[in-house]
């Protein structure tokens, strides 16, 4: 039931995406052109700055395209581990997943980033599952500060989720039996072998570039094979590069705001260059992540001072409310008079209504004050963001010295700021 829904919802999608592909392809009687649209199904490569041969699906013709611009937009596969034969049915990554016909009794994961978080979340929270995850770090999603860390952790393995920490994997294989077999090694020194019916691989993704001979086009790409970009301009002025196959996020909002740049600056129309300050990000785990900007440990590697302010789920009264108590609003903005917002974290509850408005701030410019005087909705959630605020301002009702383990206001300055 769970993948037929997933399937129709994907189908559905689809079929949206392919009808308005049709009707901008067709030629339209009162214009001269034959449709602005023109699709064709192939692998393509570059044969010179300007020329593509294409190797089309049906038949085996090939057809040579060329053109004044181009946008590369291949997009991304899961990468996976030099010598593990990974055969979709019980060595998978999150690419076969979709395929399983039935729950596994259980499943190992190998990495602990979004990805591996997402899927050992869905699993244990059907209860049908034992999940174990083999990281290599000292804690899961190692790209966000501990204390986001910390509560997803401590939930995963309230669900039955067995976290291997500082572990590495050192083997493994498919059984005779058709399960999956894996041997790590702790960080003590000890090592560890276990059969589980599935293994899924999610050690992120890798650009889809290898095939089209960019070398040919004189795309410059590092040595990770992802084409280096400026504004989605690559090192050719006439070729533009969108989502995955460049460096920043990899997320469907930033590809797509991606192609729109790239359109254009194809069409003349220059504006402003991107910027990712702003970028969101949800996280579907239990509780929910919301993200967007800064979190503290990336503002303490650029040394940039700060304030922040946290504020927990059991404060909020719309939390309290429907009796979900978990989690936290964590709010950093500049250290100076103006306070804007740097980035922000909310975990829990309905924890992703924050991130428009903050977005938008931070896009502008705007003080984290403006927040402060703001009608919020009551109950909302949004309103632990505007006593995050408050808090910066001395302004809040509940304070940090009478609920010390709930709030949390500090200072975080560099050298003789300190």
């Amino acid at each position: 039931q769970v993948m037929n829904t997933v399937k129709q919802a994907t189908a559905e999608k689809t079929q949206q995406l392919e009808r308005q592909l049709e009707a901008v392809a067709k030629v339209r009687p009162d214009q001269d052109h034959k449709g602005s649209v023109r699709r064709i199904n192939g692998t393509a490569r570059f044969l010179d700055p300007h020329t593509l041969e294409v190797l089309e699906v049906e038949g085996t013709g090939r057809r040579r395209i060329t053109a004044d611009h181009f946008i590369i937009a291949t997009g991304s596969r899961p990468r996976k581990l030099d010598g593990l034969d990974v055969d979709g049915q019980v060595i998978m990554t999150s690419d076969h997943i979709g395929e399983m016909r039935e729950f596994p009794r259980s499943m190992v994961i190998l990495g602990a980033g979004v990805v591996g978080c997402e899927f050992a979340t869905i699993l244990a929270n059907f209860g049908r599952t034992k999940v174990y995850m083999i990281d290599r770090a000292e804690r899961i999603l190692p790209f966000e500060d501990a204390d986001v860390a910390r509560v997803c952790a401590t939930n995963l393995e309230k669900k039955g989720v067995t976290v291997h920490q500082r572990a590495k994997l050192i083997k493994m294989c498919r059984t005779e039996s058709g399960q999956a077999q894996y041997t790590i090694e702790h960080h003590t020194g000890g090592c560890e072998t276990i059969t589980v019916d599935k293994a899924m691989i999610s050690i992120g993704r890798i650009p889809n570039t290898d095939s089209l001979q960019l070398d040919k086009a004189g795309v410059e790409m590092n040595e990770r094979g992802y084409i280096v970009d400026e504004d989605t301009r690559t090192s050719v002025p006439h070729i533009y590069a969108c989502g995955d196959v460049t460096m920043d996020m990899a997320l469907v909002n930033v590809g797509e705001i991606e192609g729109r740049r790239a359109a254009e600056l194809i069409c003349g129309y220059d504006g402003p260059p991107l910027s990712y300050s702003n970028l969101s990000t949800i996280m579907f785990l239990d509780p929910e992540v919301a993200a967007i900007g800064l979190n503290e440990q990336q503002a303490q590697a650029q040394k940039i001072p700060y304030r922040v302010a946290v504020y927990d789920y059991s404060l909020v009264n719309r939390a309290i409310a429907m009796r979900a108590p978990e989690g936290f609003v964590k709010l950093l903005v500049t250290d100076d008079e103006h306070m804007r917002i740097l980035g922000m974290r909310a975990l829990g509850a309905h924890a992703s209504t924050s991130l428009e408005a903050v977005a938008l701030m931070i896009q502008q410019g705007i003080s984290a004050t403006a927040l402060a005087e703001l009608f919020h909705p009551h109950p909302a959630i949004t309103e632990g963001l505007q006593d995050c605020v408050r808090m910066l301002m001395g302004t809040s009702i509940y304070k940090p010295e009478v609920f010390r383990t709930a709030l949390r206001l500090s200072r975080v300055s560099y050298g003789s700021e300190s």
